[in-house]
């Protein structure tokens, strides 16, 4: 989701301007993700690298994700999506937590679309952290280091590799996401900024994914 900050800068605007016209995209994307059957949405709110951002900008920033999860869980679970945070939590503050916690809980029972929001989220360090408790003489298998990264993660519910990565903003990295999910990942690039991230741009970029042959290594079969 990036291009909040660019987005205000350019109307002469803070910079937080930006991340809360941000936050109305996310409600925009979330509904269109869950109308068109998608069944895991993760957004990737708050890197561990954001923290190197001004104090000021990540206070505001936390406070819009906490505001967030008291405003949008209620239609959430009206909606029968389940809300599950990824990434470390050991450096949020008591209150986010608990909104973080009571989020989870509160829609735990939905059947529809998994909503993951990743804060304070770095792959890298996931890696890491699932190779150390691996230990140094496990037999692992790719299914077993990928629940080790859910356990590290706070990952409550089972998910598979990434089919479709959306980056905004005309940004062309992985910027430290879901590496090892997105193994053979679809990749699309979008040249708006995040806050003009609307329903028909999520439905061009769907439509684009629907479009690519998915060979995982192998030949299309029409060349087989």
């Amino acid at each position: 989701m990036d291009g909040n900050g660019r987005w205000a800068t350019q109307r002469g605007l803070p910079r937080t301007a930006g991340h809360i016209e941000g936050a109305k995209a996310v409600r925009a994307t979330v509904e269109t993700a869950a109308r068109a059957d998608v069944t895991t949405l993760t957004l990737y709110a708050f890197s561990s690298a954001n923290w190197a951002r001004p104090p000021a900008e990540i206070a505001a920033l936390m406070r819009l994700f906490g505001q967030y999860l008291f405003t949008e869980t209620r239609r959430c679970v009206e909606q029968s999506i389940r809300i599950n945070v990824i990434g470390r939590r050991d450096r949020l503050s008591e209150n986010l937590l608990r909104s973080i916690e009571q989020s989870e809980r509160s829609s735990a029972a939905g059947s529809g679309m998994l909503l993951r929001i990743a804060v304070d989220y770095s792959s890298q360090h996931s890696i890491v952290q699932a190779a150390r408790r691996a230990g140094p003489d496990a037999d692992l298998t790719t299914e077993a280091f990928h629940r080790l990264l859910h356990e590290v993660d706070h990952c409550a519910y089972p998910t598979s590799e990434v089919d479709l990565l959306i980056r905004t903003g005309n940004e062309r990295r992985l910027s430290d996401f879901l590496l090892w999910e997105c193994a053979f990942a679809e990749l699309h690039f979008s040249d708006c900024l995040w806050p003009d991230f609307d329903d028909q741009r999520f439905r061009c970029a769907l439509e684009d994914y629907g479009g690519r042959q998915r060979r995982y290594g192998g030949l299309a079969a029409d060349t087989r």
